[in-house]
């Protein structure tokens, strides 16, 4: 956001090191209202995905699990990451340098573990489709918890590493008093690339490439009433319907988080001019913007969804019992 030279000073008392405060438009005071009430929505959605999942038993599921994870970190991110970045580029920071680095340390954590949870969600759809005969004994609850724990354990671990110099000396960044910027070299930079898009995303185009090749196969196999189909992971029409189904809902889910997720990473690949810009910050809340999208597509695509919200809704998920009603 351009700042005007006749703005007010973020800190008065510091005439020659204070920021300037940030003077909108009238349209874009109107257009930070409308990405405040999408912070706001997509706290209440996802809220609404971690009650189903965690209160109703049928939903208990392994795949619903890594859906639990994915509704979290999407929550944290309509909770914490929306409203703080709109704070951070349109108005001064008033937080303090030690709020501003741990800021951008969640900043790295919350996406990090979203990238995770969507390869565990593609890993998930892999095995089911591709081996489904194993998928029951390979793909249990434990194991799947395990695999999230470990996941948001690495995002924290990574993330906190990444960014260790900025915890350590947060003002070596800011040009003025007000702000709050942290800036890494072109190694570190480069290794984040790797590490958090380029190979995660490799990943999970190959599974669920693999993944919409065996399901095409299966779903000709079934359309010509054939008995048993063989593939390269000797699949057999015993594969039910609910698994297809479930391929193609996530893999909508995976398409929607990819679109969302390139044009984020090709502004940060930009360089620090573009980053400052007000096209940048519409990027990086498009990739944020994601996480409202999430539960939309669960409702479109899951009846589950759309019944527990329901008795969510209606407060029925009071009564005693009600974690034992019938979702699916």
């Amino acid at each position: 956001m351009e700042v005007d030279d006749g703005a007010e000073l973020c800190f008065p008392q510091l005439l020659n090191t204070s920021c300037r405060k940030s003077t909108l438009p009238q349209s874009e005071d109107v257009f930070l209202n409308s990405l405040l009430s999408i912070s706001v929505l997509t706290v209440a959605l996802n809220l609404l995905v971690i009650i189903s999942v965690s209160h109703f038993r049928q939903l208990h599921t392994p795949t619903n699990i890594l859906l639990l994870s994915l509704a979290v970190s999407d929550f944290l991110v309509g909770l914490l990451l929306m409203p703080v970045e709109i704070l951070r580029k349109t108005s001064c920071w008033f937080l303090g340098d030690l709020m501003c680095s741990l800021y951008i340390c969640v900043g790295y954590i919350i996406p990090s573990a979203s990238v995770g949870n969507m390869v565990l969600i593609s890993l998930d759809r892999y095995v089911a489709i591709c081996d489904p005969l194993h998928y029951t004994t390979r793909i249990t609850e434990r194991r799947v918890k395990l695999c999230v724990c470990l996941c948001w354990f690495c995002s924290v671990f990574y993330c906190c590493l990444f960014v260790k110099y900025g915890l350590t000396q947060p003002d070596r960044y800011n040009s003025c008093y007000g702000e709050c910027v942290i800036v890494f070299d072109h190694t570190a930079d480069e290794i984040d690339l790797v590490m958090t898009f380029i190979f995660p995303v490799s990943l999970i185009i190959v599974l669920y490439m693999r993944v919409f090749v065996v399901a095409v196969s299966q779903a000709r196999a079934m359309r010509s009433h054939i008995t048993a189909v063989t593939l390269q992971c000797s699949v057999t029409l015993t594969t039910k319907k609910s698994e297809l189904k479930a391929a193609r809902t996530l893999g909508v889910l995976v398409v929607v988080f990819l679109l969302c997720l390139f044009p984020y990473y090709g502004v940060t690949l930009a360089g620090d001019s573009l980053l400052s810009t007000s096209s940048a910050f519409l990027v990086i809340y498009l990739f944020y913007f994601n996480s409202c999208l999430n539960p939309v597509i669960y409702a479109m695509f899951y009846p589950w969804f759309r019944k527990s919200v329901k008795l969510i809704v209606t407060l029925q998920i009071l009564h005693p019992g009600s974690w034992e009603a019938k979702i699916l």
